[in-house]
């Protein structure tokens, strides 16, 4: 893309799309649970339990303190546990509890009425055909950041 507007354009709207979208996710999410909460949540169930708090930081591009105290919520409601690293003792742990992963189920499940009716809008093929490229965008935005 060598058009500078196009570029911008294009970011604009992930941007709007991001806060439109997150914005929702969180007022449909069950009491007390926010997106930063369930991001940690689905990112234990998606990608890797077992993480150490500045590992997961690094991961949501976020400062170790923001990332505690995130960890410290979900801590006390039972949705995580945080324990010393067996390897270094120095380090810690976050391991997802069963009760986090019937929260983060639960946070899908109350997002699927509006996930249901916003794709019934769209062309599935269409949808389904954007997501190896936005992938590949995620993919070189994330080598780029280290």
């Amino acid at each position: 893309m060598t058009n500078p507007d196009a570029f911008f354009a294009f970011f604009t709207e992930i941007g709007i799309l991001a806060q439109l979208s997150q914005t929702q996710f969180e007022r449909l999410m069950p009491a007390g649970m926010t997106l930063a909460q369930f991001t940690v949540l689905n990112h234990c169930v998606r990608v890797s339990d077992g993480k150490s708090p500045a590992t997961l930081a690094r991961a949501f591009q976020v400062t170790k303190g923001t990332m505690t105290s995130t960890l410290q919520r979900l801590e006390q409601k039972g949705l995580v546990v945080i324990h010393a690293d067996p390897e270094d003792g120095r380090s810690k742990i976050v391991r997802i509890t069963e009760e986090g992963r019937a929260m983060r189920e639960a946070c899908i499940a109350a997002t699927r009425p509006w996930a249901e009716n916003l794709l019934a809008k769209f062309d599935l093929q269409e949808i389904s055909e954007l997501i190896p490229r936005l992938a590949a965008l995620r993919n070189i935005l994330d080598a780029d950041r280290d």
